[in-house]
């Protein structure tokens, strides 16, 4: 007979996953919808499939990461496993309540250790090692990203901006749209690699539930949420990515699913949220650093303070006006519609020939790609596109979460007669 903390354990696991369809859909194909390249019904469906294929490949070593290497298998009871998941939805909670995404892998992690000091049958080795590669992949993912924002994302822009869909498609937008969706499949890959662990592994830990079984349960969830809640994350494009351009939203997401799926592959349970975070960062700060040559950084602090720096953290990648965002392809692509059925039975409008509104500037060309410390410190200021109170508060909560967690459930697990 199946056991009522066995059900509720899976309802909070289902919990979980159907929370973490909803956030990552967003994320993974908010380009893609916002575009108009694809529908929230194809975002949603693509999102199932390789967060599912995500976890069923390389997530499974996560899951055995977090159910049987950080603390033995046999401290897994049930009602150890549901107390374990119920932190994880508590942090889920606090997430929608500050607006801000806390990490569910490292507030599991942290949940799981603090049962594990309290038993005394933590695994320091591969404990330190989880820890150590907390701090590396979100100073790694800002290195990357602000190389690629000072010496690479210029040029990119100019020769691969992804234009706006007009009255003709060309080849660019064709390979443009294939990419915004190719590269959103990758990140629900990365997704479901690193987030299905959190949703069941500590219930394949304590045995109540085999591997797959466990995974189809959690990726299942997960396809629930992007069909329903997701939705509505998809209306405003994930609000963290709105105002990117898509050529910058494209980077962050394949340096930051690579980044996961790259620690998901040899077991380490990382944060999406906060690589993504570090991504958009660090990119905007390589961007911003374009107006200053490091000669003349050095130099400046070889002789003292001088004339005010150039340098500013509100410009990421946008600072060519033309470029379009995701917000805006998105109102591009309506306002077309719109017009188009507006002239239906009226015949074309002479608005063009009369010297309408004129369409706003495209990208540069490659050729006229300004050097690094030539480039205007004013149009890199053009679009606020780096919040540091928001990064802010992705930070406190990055360490806040996990030492929360561990404290609690020490806490509960020392004191509480958890059988």
């Amino acid at each position: 007979m199946v056991s009522v903390l066995l059900v509720v354990g899976v309802g909070v696991a289902v919990f979980v996953g159907f929370n973490i369809g909803g956030s990552s859909t967003g994320v993974a194909f908010g380009p893609a919808v916002g575009s108009g390249t694809v529908s929230k019904t194809v975002a949603a469906a693509l999102m199932t499939f390789f967060a599912l294929l995500g976890g069923a490949t390389v997530g499974v070593n996560v899951v055995e990461t977090m159910g049987g290497d950080i603390v033995p298998q046999d401290q897994f009871t049930l009602a150890a496993s549901v107390t374990v998941l119920f932190f994880v939805g508590l942090a889920l909670l606090v997430s929608n309540l500050f607006g801000v995404p806390a990490s569910t892998s490292m507030t599991a992690v942290g949940a799981i250790a603090g049962l594990g000091v309290a038993t005394d049958t933590i695994d320091w080795e591969v404990m330190g090692e989880i820890v150590t590669w907390w701090l590396v992949a979100p100073v790694l993912a800002f290195w990357v990203c602000a190389v690629i924002g000072r010496y690479l994302y210029p040029h990119m822009e100019a020769r691969f901006a992804i234009e706006s869909p007009g009255e003709e498609v060309t080849t660019r937008e064709r390979v443009g749209g294939t990419l915004v969706v190719v590269i959103g499949c990758y990140m629900a890959f990365s997704a479901g690699a690193s987030n299905v662990a959190n949703a069941v592994a500590p219930l394949v830990g304590s045995g109540e539930l085999a591997l797959y079984p466990g995974v189809f349960l959690a990726g299942g969830a997960i396809g629930v949420g992007a069909f329903t809640i997701a939705r509505r994350t998809l209306d405003t494009v994930g609000s963290g990515l709105t105002d990117l351009p898509i050529l910058a939203a494209l980077i962050v997401e394949v340096v930051s699913a690579s980044i996961i799926t790259g620690l998901s592959q040899i077991g380490i349970p990382a944060s999406l949220a906060v690589s993504a975070t570090m991504c958009i960062v660090g990119l905007g700060w390589g961007r911003a650093t374009r107006t200053t040559r490091l000669s003349d950084a050095a130099g400046a602090a070889v002789s003292g303070p001088g004339e005010e720096s150039s340098v500013s953290v509100d410009a990421l990648a946008d600072g060519d006006r033309g470029a379009p965002t995701i917000g805006s392809q998105k109102k591009k692509v309506e306002a077309a519609e719109t017009a188009a059925t507006e002239s239906d039975g009226r015949g074309a409008t002479d608005t063009d020939a009369d010297g309408g509104d004129e369409e706003p500037a495209g990208p540069p060309a490659p050729a006229d790609v300004p050097k690094i410390g030539e480039e205007d410190a004013e149009e890199l200021t053009a679009a606020d596109l780096f919040d540091p109170a928001a990064t802010g508060r992705v930070v406190m909560l990055w360490i806040m979460t996990p030492t929360i967690s561990a404290v609690a459930s020490y806490l509960v697990f020392q004191f509480l007669p958890v059988p």
